[in-house]
């Protein structure tokens, strides 16, 4: 039976800071001023600077940005997400519930949930690294041609690719992209990457495994382009045109992304089930 990873901290609501983002939609902007109000009235602190709780008002893709906004100060934030539209897999709370999160904030002990996150460090020949993270997935591509990648995992070559792309993804993510190229769906408290291929080619010249790759977190992912020509690298949310890239590198961050844990965490499974199954016919 696998237990999820909690951490209680004690802190009283007047030494709580929150931040609050929302995207720019009517509705979500309406939720935001409301909460706000409601939280002064409760004595927390709002602030945007160096905060405990980080509240996204919107949908998933408001808290992929809260999060790479604060990704720096993972080891003190805590997350939670106000869905504002359809269904969010990030979020516990529903844009009519604002009076419960409040509440529930009253009672925070400090809780939290965490789940690994994914490091990723591109060498360019011209000698500069960048390394970022992601909370779902990182993808690289090729639009103008047949991207040719060779494949190393915990320095073993495993494969040369051919196709569209590869992607690699964290447990959380696994349900994101990940799951429409055909990868499983994992828990997210397991530490473990999973690599999916993008229209593999495959025929009587080029072979490749042909599904996707579920890799321990002591295992670095290695990705080494055949040609340095133009590739699109994605992080998440953001898009990165690169020329003349030598390496990427993947592997389990060293921090974690804490969700504040309350009693409207919503277990994973019901999010699955919610998301991709929903109630069955009777």
């Amino acid at each position: 039976m696998m237990v999820l990873e909690i951490v209680m901290i004690q802190m009283k609501n007047t030494d709580k800071k929150i931040a609050i983002i929302s995207n720019h939609k009517p509705q979500s902007e309406e939720v935001c001023r409301a909460l706000k109000q409601k939280l002064r009235q409760n004595n927390f602190i709002l602030t945007s600077k160096n905060p405990d709780v980080v509240i996204s008002v919107g949908g998933d893709g408001m808290l992929l940005s809260a999060f790479h906004k604060y990704e720096d100060q993972l080891d003190r934030v805590r997350f939670v997400g106000v869905h504002t539209g359809h269904l969010g897999f990030y979020t516990d709370y529903r844009d009519f519930e604002i009076d419960k999160l409040v509440d529930n904030l009253k009672l925070d002990t400090g809780a939290q949930v965490s789940y690994p996150i994914l490091n990723v460090k591109i060498i360019l020949g011209n000698g500069e690294v960048k390394t970022m993270r992601a909370l779902n997935e990182a993808t690289i591509k090729r639009t103008d041609r047949t991207m040719v990648v060779d494949l190393i995992i915990n320095h073993v070559h495993f494969e040369r690719f051919r196709g569209d792309g590869i992607s690699v993804s964290t447990p959380t993510g696994s349900t994101a992209y990940n799951k429409s190229l055909g990868g499983a769906v994992l828990h997210p408290t397991i530490e473990a990457l999973q690599v999916a291929e993008v229209a593999s080619l495959n025929n009587r010249v080029y072979r490749t495994l042909g599904s996707s790759i579920i890799v321990p977190k002591k295992d670095k992912i290695e990705l080494v382009p055949a040609r340095s020509d133009q590739h699109t690298i994605s992080i998440d949310n953001r898009t990165l045109n690169l020329k003349d890239v030598v390496r990427i590198e993947y592997q389990i961050d060293q921090h974690k992304i804490h969700f504040l844990a309350s009693p409207s965490h919503t277990s994973f499974w019901n999010r699955v089930k919610d998301a991709f199954i929903g109630e069955a016919d009777k």
